[in-house]
């Protein structure tokens, strides 16, 4: 009996499951003016209210973002076509109160911000991300999603680029569930298409797609999409193979032209990136490329535990932001490296940036990066009208992660003859093939089995991740032939501060220790006298400075709103970094430099 009763229900279920779909028409009968309407149409809904709503969060984004603002004429059907209630309940919120198992809710979209995050529509292409155009309904995250894109008052050249699975009908494509519909971002256009294939140890095969937006004779988008392609190599070389994308391939969706605005935004079998220049073809448009890519890897499978499920109603905090994009980070310009499309002292520029994110900024001196990563909700691309404080207590968790990396890839390399590619291939092969999400914890345990040096995992983990502790770059540095050295070493200095134009209005925080913060300096002040000599721009404080040395203490006059103020002020020295070859200092390279060097910059790909 008990048996019988357990079949009966599971068979209840999954037919209810079955039931339960969703379909969405897309239609663009005010394309002019940035509008679509979308018509959704939710079967299988049980007995009671249903809650329709808008996300607020996207994947990829951390903080939150209201696409609830860009929705209206919603209304609600029947199953038979017949009017019933929606009631608005919040900003994002609509519910209808009474139904009979079928809700079409119909709703126009305005959309005219095409980036990664948010969509565009123009009579010259679509953009869609997701989460900023479909209403979705609370409780069916499972339910199977198909959406039309009507086009057929479109230009028939257009074309559609998507991760989504195609269906018989050229213009119609399916995800399995909520999750997935979400992660898709979809371009509709006249694009550019480009395709090549990798192929991994095991003989699986995977096609590359390059859809781009672009003004470009086919000659310049094929030498681009060449380049492209070098990049994915390089990628797989990192791990020993690409993941096995769902549909067998992956699609970069791109948008180069001065009608989009700029972002990159990672997806588990496509990106979508927008440049707001002219396209040209250049290297210079490749760092986007790279780093996104390499998300499919890290941050789309090697994935934190924080960020699974990603909830759509709210921002998602996590802790290793610094190892998902950080490292990312780091890996987006050794690639371009690696793979000959940029030239050394290109990294080298790169890498300074990281060290002085690390070593010359409060966030990373007074916070670990797993603090910072934890602050995402806030900044990435979050929106605040009143002034903060991040200057003295945040850093991005894009450079600092990244001189984590730096410093982690050396020390390997140095200590145990190892690279940071081998604990990445550490962390795929633990988390990232089997998609099974991780910890801070689970990061350090991996890299302890890489080393087989439990005692040093634990001691980076707690001084570098866990803790905010400096690195000595200096030596990991001259084992492949580069100098560390101060770039304004020597200079009398103020502090790194901004100046409202053609004036000496400090129009940003000071900064804690530097000379304006130890003087009492701050925002909105401003500097009337420096030595006893007035000054009205920037660059009157510069000739000043430029009679000085660090550590020569003299007066400054500044006005704090009405009232006059002085002090005597200790100059600094920038504390910034440059980094160069060996060569470029007229220091001897020797050969042992010369192949740790290369080991570690040079191609991969055999």
């Amino acid at each position: 009996m008990t048996r019988k009763i357990c079949l009966f229900l599971a068979v209840l279920c999954m037919s209810r499951t079955y039931a339960q779909q969703i379909h969405y028409t897309v239609t663009f009968p005010n394309i002019q003016h940035h509008e679509a309407r979308i018509f959704m149409t939710v079967t299988g809904i049980p007995a009671g209210k249903a809650t329709f709503r808008m996300s607020r969060s996207s994947p990829g984004r951390y903080a939150t973002h209201e696409f609830g603002k860009n929705v209206y004429d919603v209304e609600a059907l029947d199953g038979e076509g017949n009017a019933i209630t929606v009631n608005r309940i919040d900003g994002d919120v609509w519910e209808v109160p009474k139904q009979k198992g079928t809700v079409q809710l119909n709703y126009t979209l305005y959309a005219a911000y095409p980036d990664g995050t948010y969509s565009g529509i123009d009579q010259s292409s679509i953009h869609l991300n997701m989460p900023s155009a479909f209403m979705w309904i609370k409780g069916f995250d499972k339910a199977p999603i198909t959406v039309l894109f009507n086009t057929t008052a479109l230009d028939k050249r257009w074309t559609i680029a998507t991760q989504l699975k195609p269906t018989v009908n050229p213009t119609e494509f399916s995800a399995p569930g909520l999750q997935y519909f979400m992660d898709c971002p979809t371009k509709i256009g006249l694009l550019n298409w480009k395709e090549w294939h990798i192929k991994n140890p095991n003989g699986n095969n995977y096609t590359f797609k390059l859809a781009l937006e672009a003004d470009a004779p086919d000659t310049l988008v094929s030498s681009f999409a060449a380049r492209v392609k070098r990049i994915t190599q390089e990628a797989q070389a990192v791990f020993g193979e690409v993941p096995a994308y769902d549909y067998g391939g992956y699609t970069f969706i791109a948008s180069i032209n001065p009608y989009v605005e700029g972002d990159g935004m990672e997806h588990r079998n496509s990106t979508m990136i927008s440049i707001p220049y002219e396209f040209n073809g250049g290297n210079n448009l490749l760092g986007v490329f790279s780093h996104e890519f390499f998300h499919c890897w890290n941050v789309e499978r090697i994935r934190p535990k924080t960020l699974e499920p990603f909830n759509f109603e709210k921002s998602n905090m996590s802790n290793e932001l610094w190892c998902a994009e950080g490292f990312t980070q780091y890996y987006g310009e050794l690639i371009l490296c690696r793979a000959g499309l940029k030239p050394i002292e290109g990294a080298l520029v790169s890498m300074a940036g990281l060290i002085n994110t690390k070593e010359n900024t409060m966030g990373a001196k007074r916070f670990s990066p797993a603090d910072v990563s934890r602050h995402a909700v806030f900044v990435d691309a979050g929106v605040a009208v009143d002034r903060t404080n991040y200057p003295n207590m945040y850093s991005s968790y894009y450079p600092y992660g990244g001189a984590i990396a730096l410093a982690l890839d050396l020390t390997l390399r140095t200590k145990y003859k190892l690279t940071l590619d081998d604990y990445m291939t550490g962390l795929w092969k633990r988390f990232g093939k089997p998609e099974i999400a991780y910890t801070v914890q689970g990061l350090e345990d991996v890299l302890a089995e890489v080393t087989s040096d439990k005692t040093f995992a634990a001691d980076f983990f707690s001084r570098y991740v866990n803790g905010h502790e400096s690195f000595n770059y200096t030596p990991l540095l001259e084992k492949a032939g580069l100098t560390l050295k101060k770039q304004y070493a020597g200079k009398a200095w103020l502090g790194n501060v901004q100046y409202a134009e053609n004036t000496t209005i400090i129009s940003s925080n000071t900064i804690i220790g530097t000379p304006l913060y130890n003087a009492g300096l701050d925002v909105e002040d401003a500097i009337t006298q420096l030595d006893g000599k007035l000054v009205a721009r920037a660059a009157d404080i510069n000739e000043v400075l430029s009679s000085h040395k660090p550590g020569d203490a003299i007066s400054i006059q500044y006005k704090h709103r009405k009232e006059t103020k002085t002090a005597t002020i200790t100059l600094g020295e920038n504390p910034a970094y440059s980094l160069t070859t060996y060569e470029q200092a007229g220091l001897t390279l020797t050969n042992e430099m010369k192949e740790f060097r290369n080991n570690w910059l040079g191609t991969k790909v055999k």
